[in-house]
């Protein structure tokens, strides 16, 4: 091979080496000047970060339930009256079968009833959804932190395993949609207490 070719081969190489070095930079200033955004891929909407405190009365006990008791766990929360209307009980159902379809994961979600008035839900209910919390927080500071009073009973809440607010559920929630955000949710997050 005489030296000529042996410089033009050398200079392809190295054009096509500076070209493959550029592109993913060139892709994505094109793709960020042409403003494109991938779909979102989860259920549920994000919500700004908001570390929740407070405490209310566990009504199963009568004790005291901090906040900060339930840290290192998955929080589903619902907020609603203790009459509990046919959208409250069908919010209580879904979070008991959402929790319940994470299988060996499950033990790693709590679920939390904050019940906006004095009203003690029925037994009946309650047998219903053993082993959730139902928090008397009428005039619990819980409840600021929580979207404004009008929007609060309308959606299922998730609180992460630090306290933190962070998204919330449709307002007619599809339960099988949700399990797979949870779900997701919970084979990403390595936070354990």
């Amino acid at each position: 091979m005489s030296n000529e070719k042996i410089k033009k081969a050398n200079r392809r190489k190295f054009l096509l080496l500076l070209a493959l070095m550029c592109a993913p930079v060139i892709i994505s200033y094109t793709l960020y000047f042409l403003e494109y955004r991938p779909e979102s891929t989860h259920y549920g909407d994000l919500l700004p970060i908001v570390k929740v405190t407070g405490k209310g009365t566990n009504q199963s006990d009568n004790t005291i339930l901090r906040m900060k008791d339930l840290h290192g766990k998955w929080v589903l929360l619902t907020v609603d009256s203790g009459h509990c209307d046919e959208a409250c009980q069908k919010k209580l159902y879904f979070i008991r079968q959402v929790r319940l379809v994470q299988g060996k994961e499950k033990h790693r979600i709590e679920r939390l009833w904050l019940i906006n008035d004095n009203v003690t839900p029925d037994v009946e209910l309650a047998k219903q959804h053993e082993g959730a919390f139902f928090v008397n927080a009428k005039d619990s500071e819980i409840l600021s932190f929580i979207e404004t009073k009008e929007l609060q009973t309308r959606h299922i809440y998730l609180i992460d395993p630090i306290g933190n607010l962070m998204m919330r559920f449709p307002e007619n929630v599809d339960g099988t949609k949700m399990g797979k955000d949870i779900k997701r949710l919970l084979h990403v997050s390595q936070l354990e207490h």
